[in-house]
């Protein structure tokens, strides 16, 4: 790798105007190349602010976090020159600030992929469900039991060599994304590391663990996700 790779960021967004644009502005644009604002079936202003903060806004029509992902992963492969890809969520949960830690294991040669583990960081309190902590102890349990991988999240924010990213020929379109890149890690001797990050109240309302629905429908795709890979 180049002593200063050239480093972008994909942003899904859902209705997120009001997060999105804060976001943005904390990345630490000194390590990043560019940041790509996937504007995911949104019926806000979330493009607009997404712009006017200085983005790069593609449009995807049908709603799915996963597919969001694979939209601008297609853009990435167009510039044929990122070397690391790094993943946030457009809710002003995670600290963007942060990035330089995830892609220091990668600059430096110990990973290949890294997560940003809200298990390891500090968590303000109420800023993940009781449902959202099972559910990721569970998964990584899982992931443990039937891939030999030990993780502890499957923390949203994450950084990945552009190249090994795509030798895992990522197919999930929902829910199933952010295990779905784990496993297939797992399977694929990826180096993988954890770090600590830390974790707010999130800006808005969450579509997924702020409903009942989206709960059960996120919980049963990730556990679908782990055993369809087998």
């Amino acid at each position: 790798m180049k002593a200063k790779p050239l480093v972008r960021v994909v942003i899904p967004a859902f209705n997120e105007e009001n997060g999105v644009g804060e976001v943005i502005k904390e990345i630490p644009m000194d390590e990043v190349e560019e940041v790509i604002v996937v504007n995911n079936a949104s019926t806000d202003a979330t493009a607009k602010v997404a712009r006017a903060a200085g983005a790069t806004v593609l449009k995807e029509s049908e709603k799915g976090y996963g597919r969001a992902c694979l939209k601008g992963i297609e853009y990435v492969k167009q510039k044929n020159d990122t070397d690391i890809l790094v993943f946030i969520d457009a809710d002003h949960s995670d600290y963007p600030e942060e990035l330089k830690m995830l892609i220091e294991p990668i600059i430096e040669g110990n990973a290949d992929l890294v997560i940003g583990s809200r298990a390891l960081g500090s968590k303000e309190k109420g800023s993940m469900t009781p449902q959202q902590v099972f559910g990721n102890w569970l998964a990584t349990r899982l992931l443990k039991l039937f891939y030999g991988v030990r993780f502890t999240d499957l923390g949203p924010f994450r950084a990945i060599k552009f190249q090994k990213l795509l030798e895992l020929q990522m197919e999930d379109k929902t829910y199933g994304w952010t295990v779905e890149m784990q496993l297939k890690a797992a399977k694929k001797k990826i180096k993988c590391v954890e770090v600590p990050v830390n974790y707010r109240r999130r800006i808005g309302f969450s579509k997924i663990s702020g409903t009942v629905k989206g709960t059960i429908m996120a919980g049963y795709k990730i556990i679908w996700t782990i055993f369809k890979y087998l």
